[in-house]
């Protein structure tokens, strides 16, 4: 069994410190780097889908989340406020309050729907310290997070389309869904029964058109609307939920958000809450036991290693260095040791890529890209070799 949090220490990805405490992992350098590749890739694919990002405040006072219904549903799970005045400020469980005033932040129209506001943005669980540990579970959670505001008629296909770009974006990572659940209302929910069931339906029929196996667990929705929870599995067999698509009828009401039709009538839109890959902690977790450590290329730590054989080739292999993260590569140059040491340093580290520069390099302008697996390109020159790594990007078609 792989456990990411032996190869995160092995490979340096992220560090935990009894005096941050836990829960609150340090993201190291090759981890971060790893995770700004993923978390780019997935701001392109929201911003070609029509999303537009926001930043918002990692606190609120504590009458937002009276108001959205967190605080009533959701408190023990909070950490406690802090005094700010006559009121308290506090750390927020999720992103959606806050997303709800975007949205009433100005007048809207029919012709803003769907608005679909997207940010990763931080918030915070009072996660048990027996609980937590690695990334699988944390109290600082960082979450590829969006809400989508649509009037009643648009809601299918607004689902429909979440569902093919989780699809594309799981794929890209090299995730493969262990199933979806449609998850259903509890005993302590918000809003009107009558919403409840079409939103269920609405769900259902998304999941149908898309041709998406599925199973019902009732019980398990979040308290203000029922959702599509995609499912994977651990290296140890264990059941994570990852992705998630919810529709939520309650804090549109709760908020008293509205827009105009185009009869100049005032409707409540519906907010879809989802979320492509959950949150960075969990979805690395999985990463890194999928992959045991070797991403692929794209956004691997470091995508290619550099190896000058000696003083001679140096500054050839700096050159090379340099073009390739002008290029948008992550390179990493190693000069100490022999060879075979530099190589299987490489190797250890799992980069996707390494060059050794010799004589014959530097008199051809050619080099040979070796993979990790120990296979070996054909020579070719920087430009093609270095294209040859940015050509393993997912497209964005």
């Amino acid at each position: 069994m792989v456990d990411h949090r032996k190869l995160g220490r092995e490979l340096e990805l992220f560090h935990s410190d009894p005096l941050i405490g836990a829960g609150l992992p340090v993201w190291l350098p090759a981890g971060a780097a790893a995770r700004h590749a993923v978390e780019e890739y997935l701001r392109e694919q929201e911003r070609l889908a029509g999303y537009e990002h926001v930043y918002s405040p990692p606190m609120a006072k504590r009458e937002l989340f009276e108001r959205s219904g967190h605080l009533a549903k959701f408190g023990d799970d909070m950490f406690p406020g802090m005094p700010d005045g006559d009121s308290e400020l506090m750390l927020r469980p999720s992103l959606c309050p806050q997303h709800a005033l975007v949205f009433a932040a100005r007048g809207r129209s029919y012709r803003d729907l769907p608005l679909r506001i997207a940010e990763l943005g931080g918030m915070y669980r009072a996660e048990r310290s027996g609980v937590v540990g690695g990334l699988s579970r944390v109290r600082s959670i960082w979450l590829n997070d969006a809400h989508i505001f649509c009037a009643l008629d648009q809601v299918g296909d607004e689902v429909a389309a979440v569902l093919r770009l989780m699809r594309r974006v799981h794929a890209a990572l090299g995730l493969v869904p262990y199933r979806f659940r449609l998850s259903l209302r509890g005993q302590s929910i918000l809003g009107s029964p009558a919403d409840w069931d079409r939103a269920e339906d609405f769900l259902r029929q998304a999941l149908v058109a898309e041709g998406i196996d599925y199973y019902e667990a009732p019980g398990e929705a979040a308290f203000y609307g029922p959702k599509i929870d995609v499912q994977m599995l651990d290296s140890a067999g264990r059941e994570w939920s990852l992705a998630t698509v919810q529709i939520d009828f309650a804090q549109p009401e709760r908020f008293g958000l509205e827009y105009v039709d185009a009869q100049g009538n005032r409707q409540r839109p519906v907010m879809v809450h989802r979320s492509l890959a959950g949150s960075m902690e969990r979805l690395f977790a999985m990463l890194i036991e999928i992959h045991e450590g070797a991403f692929p290329a794209w956004y691997a730590p470091v995508q290619l290693a550099i190896a000058p054989v000696g003083e001679a080739q140096h500054d050839y292999a700096y050159e090379f260095a340099a073009s390739a993260r002008r290029a948008g590569l992550r390179v990493d140059l190693l000069a100490d040791g022999s060879v075979g040491l530099r190589v299987r340093e490489a190797i250890q580290r799992k980069i996707p890529y390494a060059a050794v520069i010799g004589a014959r390099e530097v008199s051809s302008g050619n080099v040979s890209l070796r993979r990790r697996d120990g296979s070996e390109l054909p020579p070719q020159s920087r430009e093609e070799a270095i294209g040859e790594i940015l050509r393993k990007k997912p497209s964005n078609e």
